[in-house]
């Protein structure tokens, strides 16, 4: 057990404490003892504040339980369930009108459209590869994924047939976002030179071996070079088509990190410096070769005025810290408990990112002088003002103006959903984000109204009342308060990297609904999906939405009523709960990793984090607790999913089997969400995982 260093009262990590010394505050010329002595004073008021806020959802949550058991058996009422959520104060009034007075946002979030990446921070690489991603090959995105509609590549090397069929996509995508004057086409062009757009303001500049265009807001980079395989057998010279992709990165610490201790959250912030000085790096073996990866550099180019300009190489970071609930060991309070790990993260993230702030950052990542928190799981506006209060307090702390802190609010909790304009309304002056998430927003659904009685299955959810009057009111709210042109109203992810083709028939719904961003599972997704972005404007969808509809609908509980399931559907879902469950949480309590390609009961890879965790366990807590399911069904689910689950992870080196490991660290950590999932607070999954990582780090 690490032995702590002092400072100020707190107990610390020293290794936490010489990081932040060393590498954040000397560089910033800051007075480490009043650092500390102000850190001290933050803790003091702010985590009895925290600990309140957590005992209020609990007070909350045991009357709509008590309110729900008082009626089994009756038809709900809803009329007289909102009366009682506004008298339990579950429900406040709206503030009215108004709109939001954030400053200083950088155009990526503020007046761009485009694609959002969320990476683990914990990894280098792919922390990497996502801030890298604001340009995309569209060649190589078509060429080795299903968006195409062509056949599969041949093996032994590149399939000219194919790659004919990528060169025909991409002119059509260039007929459609910069066609050419007189109705020609784009394939009938025979170099640069013979360029004539119909809109010649579209023509951004050139750059070495390019021409750059720009449509709604978007950059797309025509690259001509004969030299290339693929350059050389273009009547044109194309060889390539590089789209701007992600406009922004989430780097994060909490749904898709296993992040337990010191040592996790060391990497996170170590990382996260990396970032913001622009000298992260990783090694790799590839192909028997060791390969570097470092951040990219911008796009300098030559504008039609003559003058040398550059667009940013690199997607706009912001960095999602946890949020109330948990604590980590990594620094203890003068009475000894641990520190809340949101205001840990709020303070040693901001404090880094005073760096860009500062000017110490080799590319700099806000050019508007703002730092960007994505701040996920605050139920309801008193949390929100607290996280306000929170984020004021560090920038004092760190001598940083008011509201250089910007904050994105999740929308991921039911008592935020029927509140979103008093959250709004509480960050009104710091807020760039707004967005939905199904899998989080359903497992609190679910665990809010887990007396009520048994719910849908998962799949019929989808189409439910309340989730298609979240998914609007969101955008609505949104725009009604003022978040066009200031900030980003987004929607979730699309989980299956390897279904891209699919992903390119149904995410434009995204676009349609008014979100000017959405999260995307990969830099090859982003760069396809920004295709979307070219063909719809967003800005112009957004002013001819209605609109906020009325809490009638997003109130109503999605209970399975009537539903006459067969023992075939019952247990199929069970299968479909427990094979995810344990394919999560076996990779996250025995490797630490927290995000993944984990392929579901039918063998398609999903991208899954805690969110998917949370909505399985919740739903099979409430089908035990109304009897729909035995406890002895669960286990035989469970046993027989370990085996599925076991063979999907044969491959890898480092996996041990569930199967005749019943009573170790994961198989245990999978039976408890489950059945202590109707105790856990607001549902959430960290608890028990948190303690069963700490058991297994211990050995």
């Amino acid at each position: 057990m690490t032995e702590m260093t002092t400072r100020a009262g707190l107990a610390i990590d020293p290794r936490l404490a010489s990081f932040l010394e060393r590498d954040v505050l000397a560089t910033l010329s800051r007075d480490c003892e009043a650092f500390w002595q102000g850190f001290a004073a933050l803790l003091a008021e702010f985590a009895p504040r925290n600990r309140a806020l957590l005992e209020k959802r609990e007070s909350l949550q045991a009357q709509i339980d008590a309110w729900h058991m008082e009626r089994a058996g009756q038809p709900h009422d809803a009329a007289a369930y909102k009366a009682f959520l506004e008298e339990i104060g579950y429900l406040v009034p709206e503030p009215g009108d108004f709109t939001i007075g954030t400053q200083n946002v950088d155009p990526e979030i503020a007046t761009m459209a485009g694609p959002q990446l969320v990476v683990p921070i914990l990894n280098a690489r792919f922390l990497l590869n996502a801030a890298n991603a604001r340009w995309g090959s569209l060649y190589d995105a078509f060429y080795g994924t299903d968006a195409l509609d062509a056949a599969p590549a041949r093996p032994g090397g590149y399939d000219e047939q194919r790659g004919a069929a990528v060169i025909a996509r991409g002119r059509q995508f260039l007929d459609s976002a910069f066609p050419l004057a007189g109705g020609a086409s784009w394939v009938d062009l025979t170099g640069r030179e013979a360029i004539m757009l119909a809109d010649p303001t579209q023509h951004v500049g050139t750059i070495d071996k390019g021409v750059i265009f720009k449509n709604n807001g978007l950059h797309a980079e025509v690259v001509f070079d004969s030299s290339t395989p693929v350059g050389a057998t273009d009547a044109a010279g194309i060889a390539d088509i590089m789209v701007e992709a992600a406009l922004t990165t989430i780097a994060d610490c909490e749904d898709s990190v296993a992040a337990v201790d010191a040592e996790d959250k060391l990497l996170a912030y170590t990382n996260w410096l990396g970032i913001i000085r622009g000298d992260l790096s990783e090694s790799f073996e590839k192909g028997g070769k060791t390969l570097t990866r470092t951040l990219a550099g911008d796009k300098t180019f030559t504008a039609a005025d003559g003058t040398t300009q550059t667009l940013k190489g690199r997607s706009l970071m912001f960095v999602r810290n946890v949020g109330h609930l948990m604590t980590n060991p990594a620094i203890r309070l003068p009475d000894g408990s641990e520190i809340p790990e949101g205001i840990m993260d709020a303070v040693f993230t901001s404090a880094i990112s005073t760096l860009d702030f500062e000017g110490h950052g080799r590319f700099g990542n806000s050019r508007e002088g703002s730092i960007y928190i994505v701040k996920p799981k605050m139920h309801g506006p008193e949390e929100c003002q607290f996280t306000n209060d929170l984020f004021n307090t560090v920038e004092d702390l760190l001598k940083l103006p008011r509201h250089t802190i910007k904050v994105g609010v999740m929308d991921e909790e039911r008592r935020t959903s029927a509140n979103l304009a008093a959250c709004i309304h509480a960050v009104k002056d710091r807020i760039v984000f707004i967005n939905t998430g199904f899998l989080d927003r359903t497992g609190d659904e679910i665990h809010t109204s887990m007396r009520a009685g048994p719910m849908l299955r998962k799949g019929a959810m989808k189409g439910s009342d309340w989730l298609k009057s979240y998914e609007a009111r969101n955008v609505a709210i949104g725009l009604a308060h003022g978040l066009s042109g200031k900030a980003q109203i987004g929607k979730g992810m699309w989980a299956a990297p390897d279904l891209m083709g699919q992903m390119m028939v149904e995410k434009i719904g995204h676009l349609k609904a008014g979100a000017n961003t959405a999260w995307v599972p990969s830099p090859t997704a982003a760069t396809l999906h920004a295709l979307h972005y070219h063909h719809i404007d967003v800005f112009d969808v957004q002013k001819h939405l209605p609109e906020p509809m009325g809490l009638d609908a997003l109130l109503a509980i999605p209970l399975a009523q009537g539903a006459n399931w067969s023992a075939e559907d019952i247990r199929e879902e069970l299968d479909n709960n427990c094979q995810g469950l344990l394919g999560y949480v076996v990779r996250w309590v025995d490797q630490g990793v927290g995000c993944s390609k984990v392929p579901d009961i039918n063998d398609v890879g999903l991208m899954e984090d805690r969110a998917t965790l949370r909505i399985s366990s919740q739903h099979i807590a409430n089908w035990l607790l109304h009897g729909v399911i035995t406890e002895a069904q669960v286990m035989d689910s469970l046993a027989r999913m370990a085996v599925k689950v076991d063979a999907q992870n044969a491959g890898d080196p480092l996996y041990v089997p569930l199967t005749g490991n019943e009573d170790g660290a994961a198989f245990s950590a999978a039976k408890e969400l489950i059945f202590k999932g109707v105790e856990q607070p607001s549902g959430y999954t960290e608890p028990l995982l948190h303690a069963w990582r700490l058991k297994k780090k211990a050995g």
